[in-house]
């Protein structure tokens, strides 16, 4: 894929993931921030090269990364994701289940910490509580 279609796929996929915010700014703006160059080269690839791959649909790839900064506990990204994986169509339920399963291999405080993030998020979309 030449330059120009991997900047296009980005802005598609972005807008897919990360079009109806959470009042939060995304890490890229930061990145940019610091450099801005490396901060697209980051871009293009998580975005525009990995979420986009087909193997697994976007809402399948925001479930395991929800899961996995669940399990990170690294909250303030959990909070971006959660908001994409709503953004891109994942069943509100299916993502609790995803967030209770992460008890197995990180435990409950790891599970409690992405519950409240989850809750603040749908409470901020207008979405809690889950129908």
């Amino acid at each position: 894929m030449d330059k120009e279609a991997i900047k296009k796929k980005t802005q598609e996929t972005a807008n897919k993931l990360f079009g109806k915010r959470v009042k939060m700014d995304p890490p890229y703006l930061m990145w940019r921030e610091f450099d801005k160059d490396l901060a697209n080269d980051f871009s293009r690839f998580i975005t525009g090269n990995l979420y986009s791959r087909t193997v697994l649909t976007l809402p399948e790839r925001q479930m395991v990364a929800c899961a996995m900064l669940a399990a990170l506990r690294a909250t303030d990204e959990l909070k971006l994701h959660v908001n994409a994986a709503l953004n891109v169509g994942c069943d509100p339920r299916k993502l609790t289940e995803t967030f209770f399963q992460v008890a197995t291999y990180a435990g409950m405080p790891a599970v409690n910490e992405a519950l409240e993030v989850y809750r603040d998020v749908l409470k901020e979309r207008g979405e809690w509580p889950i129908k």
